[in-house]
């Protein structure tokens, strides 16, 4: 059936639009209940996931790289020891654990530049054709918190926005598999924190409650003339404006709340990537101040797009290379191991930064500190070239979740992954002979510890019991 677009009227859809695409900037901060007219904090528990894409190094034992500039640390257990690449972090080693020998089973027949779309979400997103996704581990806990804050997660990356389907720009997707805009520049991330004028909020909340009921009215009309197969598409969209409808209640209640007093003159809120170490300072600084104000118990931050595409590929820089994801690639030539390990050294030192900054802050209105009520996990979805199996991983904090740490647990089984690629056929198209543990055997073990009560995730139930 044909059907004629004139009979939606323009302006009240573009407004509609508009409203449901703004509206995930006003999603994310956390106070407590309401007593006695002041807000009272009970402890919290927080979630920060961080993604570095291209893998990491992965030189052969045989190659004399292998001591200084593996990325996974030499041993096992409680008896290991960082090489160059992770050694920033060593003042936090009886506050992480590192793991290996995990990766979500759906993709693991894929190219690695794939998968940053479901490293939150084990989602079998495909090698190519038809797309789709499942929610993301960071918006399982948030629909859990989100409730208490403005914002129920702050969702951050170097490029911005969504991307592509499988050149993801964001690592936080609905419960409709659809990927939420991530936000890349610093100025508009403070500002949307903590600078937004409360007359002009409740204005706009007024006009985009005004256009959310218009396009709806809008909607049930033209449904009616809709074919079998175009009402369901209708319906998933119907799906993201109810979903636009309820952040538009919750920041009905939130208006009034005056937002917290923070000076940014500290910030240097313009910078870009192209001084890419202050930039990827200033985005973790940002992380801490959202969390420190509870302005947000959830956050997200993509480091890096895959596949070299976008402007976090000027990172590379911070350590004197033109771009990141080469180094990647020139592996094999003389010096390539350590020149790919020194970037991945900068940023485990930048993660160091924001960890130690976290472990250095009293717990607000709480006792200890807020590492101890923060997981960070900080990881990529391929390990050597393009292999989308041994996730490099790191957990970080969270002590007062029971975790436990200070050790490596490796369960990688079998022919060990890596070496440089020389040509040819890529390694994430050998057949092994041993399949990792599923990375959502990680996912459960870390919601349920942070209160989640979850059957499973990404197809797992099991917990690792020995974090």
């Amino acid at each position: 059936m044909q059907i004629d677009l004139a009979d939606l009227d323009r302006r009240r859809f573009l407004r509609g639009a508009t409203a449901a695409l703004a509206l995930p900037y006003l999603e994310s901060v956390i106070r407590g209940p309401v007593i006695g007219g002041a807000h009272v904090r009970s402890k919290p528990r927080r979630l920060v996931c961080l993604y570095q894409p291209d893998g990491v190094p992965m030189p052969l034992k045989n190659d004399p790289a292998f001591e200084d500039w593996s990325w996974f640390p030499h041993g096992a257990g409680t008896d290991f020891q960082f090489t160059k690449c992770l050694e920033p972090l060593a003042p936090l080693r009886q506050r992480l654990t590192v793991l290996s020998g995990l990766s979500h089973p759906a993709v693991r027949a894929y190219h690695g530049h794939s998968n940053a779309d479901q490293f939150l979400t084990g989602a079998d997103t495909g090698a190519q054709g038809e797309y789709r996704n499942s929610v993301s581990l960071d918006q399982v806990f948030a629909e859990h918190v989100g409730e208490q804050t403005r914002f129920a997660s702050l969702v951050m990356s170097t490029d911005g926005g969504t991307g592509t389907p499988r050149g993801a720009h964001t690592l936080s997707f609905d419960r409709s598999g659809r990927a939420i805009p991530a936000a890349h520049r610093p100025k508009r991330i403070f500002d949307s924190l903590f600078v937004t004028n409360d007359e002009d909020a409740a204005r706009r909340l007024a006009l985009d409650e005004s256009a959310l009921d218009e396009l709806l009215e809008d909607v049930r009309a033209l449904r009616k003339k809709l074919s079998e197969h175009d009402r369901k598409s209708l319906d998933d969209y119907l799906d993201a404006v109810r979903d636009t409808e309820r952040k538009v209640e919750k920041a009905r209640r939130w208006v009034d709340v005056p937002l917290p007093r923070v000076d940014g003159s500290r910030f240097d809120l313009d910078v870009t990537p192209d001084d890419a170490r202050n930039y990827v300072r200033t985005m973790f600084e940002l992380i801490h101040l959202a969390l420190h104000t509870d302005s947000t118990r959830v956050v997200t931050y993509q480091i890096g797009r895959e596949n070299s595409v976008g402007i976090s590929d000027r990172l590379g820089r911070a350590v004197g290379f033109p771009l990141a994801h080469q180094l990647s690639h020139e592996t094999k030539k003389p010096g390539g191991w350590k020149n790919f390990g020194v970037y991945c050294a900068f940023l485990a030192e930048e993660l160091r930064r924001f960890v130690q900054r976290l472990a250095d802050t009293p717990e607000p209105g709480g006792e200890g500190n807020m590492l101890d009520n923060t997981l960070v996990l900080f990881g990529s979805a391929s390990s050597a070239f393009h292999l989308s199996r041994n996730y490099p991983l790191i957990l970080l904090g969270g002590e007062s979740m029971d975790f436990r740490h200070g050790q490596y647990l490796n369960y990688v089984v079998g022919d060990a992954y890596g070496g440089a690629w020389k040509g040819g056929r890529e390694p994430w198209q050998r057949e092994f002979e041993h399949e990792d543990r599923p990375a959502g055997e990680l996912f459960v073990t870390m919601l349920r510890r942070l209160g989640v009560d979850v059957e499973s995730f990404a197809g797992c139930e099991r917990a690792i019991d020995e974090i």
